[in-house]
């Protein structure tokens, strides 16, 4: 199985990003925050390795093609890790040490997984990377979707290995807490780039049916663990942020030990059915279950 340890970063050094806020602008939750979170993304040529925000989204976009995924190291400052992580802690303790997940902007108002989906370098960021993979503009409407997974306890164990097609053309994944002891430690496991971005929702529909049944998915978990098919495997280190084409990838997670917490923040953006009633109607069982709309919202009575 292939297997990636440490992150990747090309000659040039471009998807790496030391900009970090300091300790002095930090504020509590949702506080000042878009101030704090305009210095995650360099907005300079020097902070880009002398390449402009077209150039580096041109060389993020040629890594995913190439190699499945891109990393952007340290996107997190150590005070900004622990800020996401006091949420987790938080949240840990209310869900008695077990499995969870909290879908969109208002679940998670307050939070920093919130706060930077609403941030306007992380927005651009995955709009510019929408825009190249697909060629199209994304809807003026659509947000970022975040999305917080805690895998804990026996129910985490059950949260593994569900291979799957994201519902969005691109996905940035941000560990904040991830095991270091055992086997298994909650890779991100990826068969990347699969197929093309369907603007057809029908054709969405008709493959997720045969993919996403729990009879596939469960073919696929076995040739995974007996090693008949060799994904990537993704060692996670919390802080960075792991961009792929999620809409083009099988992807899952591997699992971890039930005493151990794995967490990551998700954003997902960039639906190419954004506007299809046929995909809301079938799709969307996430935004569905939280009783969220089609822009990851609840919708106003």
């Amino acid at each position: 199985m292939s297997e990636v340890t440490t992150p990747l970063v090309n000659a040039a050094g471009v998807l790496r990003t030391s900009a970090q806020p300091t300790t002095e602008t930090l504020q509590a939750p949702g506080e000042h925050v878009e101030a704090v979170l305009d210095s995650l993304l360099p907005t300079s040529d020097a902070d880009w390795s002398g390449l402009s925000m077209d150039e580096t989204i041109t060389r993020l976009a040629a890594e995913i093609d190439q190699n499945g995924f891109a990393i952007l190291e340290n996107y997190l400052s150590p005070e900004m890790l622990e800020q996401g992580r006091t949420f987790i802690s938080q949240q840990t303790q209310q869900h008695n040490g077990e499995y969870f997940a909290i879908h969109g902007i208002e679940a998670l108002s307050g939070s920093l997984p919130a706060s930077l989906a609403l941030s306007t370098p992380l927005r651009e960021m995955l709009s510019e990377l929408y825009k190249t993979q697909t060629g199209r503009a994304p809807s003026a409407e659509e947000q970022v979707f975040p999305v917080i997974r805690c895998l804990q306890g026996k129910s985490g164990l059950k949260q593994s290995h569900f291979y799957h097609f994201d519902a969005t053309a691109v996905t940035a994944l941000l560990p904040l807490y991830i095991p270091t002891e055992g086997e298994h430690c909650g890779d991100l496991i990826i068969f990347p780039n699969l197929r093309p971005v369907r603007f057809n929702a029908l054709f969405n529909v008709i493959e997720k049916a045969v993919l996403h049944n729990s009879f596939s998915q469960k073919m696929v978990a076995l040739a995974v663990k007996r090693g008949w098919l060799k994904p990537i495997r993704l060692k996670l280190e919390p802080g960075n942020l792991y961009l792929f084409w999620g809409y083009r990838s099988l992807h899952a997670n591997d699992e971890c030990d039930p005493a151990l917490l794995r967490a990551t923040a998700l954003f997902h953006f960039g639906n190419p059915h954004h506007d299809s009633w046929l995909a809301r109607l079938i799709l969307g069982t996430n935004k569905r279950r939280a009783k969220l709309d089609h822009n990851g919202l609840r919708p106003v009575n």
